[in-house]
């Protein structure tokens, strides 16, 4: 049976608000995600339908809380709670943050295509702004 843990997955990035770790693991991305900022990463999901998340996620707040914001309503997650985050949502994360998460490899390939984009546009405005 395929398996992994937080020490064997490579640091995908290391940035300052967000260390995450990835494998794949016949078809789903197993992340292993530690944020040490507060952090509202709806701008970077412009371009998905309805400018979310379509990406389905299972997983389990090992410490801290993330909110998952739908267009009706929040569902707030706790540290203990195991959570399944369905498609159209808009993670709002907090420093503190640890999280085990579960996704089919190909939709979050997909997501993470598009807020790479955004990301890289993002970084381009600030340069050029001088900020």
């Amino acid at each position: 049976m395929p398996r992994t843990s937080k020490a064997d997955a490579p640091i995908a990035f290391d940035e300052p608000v967000i260390e995450a770790r990835y494998v794949e693991l016949d078809g789903y991305t197993v992340g292993f995600e530690t944020h040490k900022a507060d952090m509202d990463p709806g701008p970077l999901f412009a371009g998905l339908p309805d400018n979310r998340c379509q990406c389905p996620h299972w997983g389990v707040v090992v410490t801290g809380r993330v909110i998952f914001r739908y267009a009706d309503h929040d569902e707030v997650y706790q540290a203990g709670d195991a959570y399944y985050g369905r498609p159209g949502h808009l993670p709002l994360m907090f420093a503190g943050t640890e999280l085990i998460e579960f996704s089919p490899t190909d939709a979050l390939n997909a997501t993470m295509a598009v807020i790479g984009k955004n990301l890289e546009a993002a970084k381009a405005a600030s340069a050029s702004s001088g900020a």
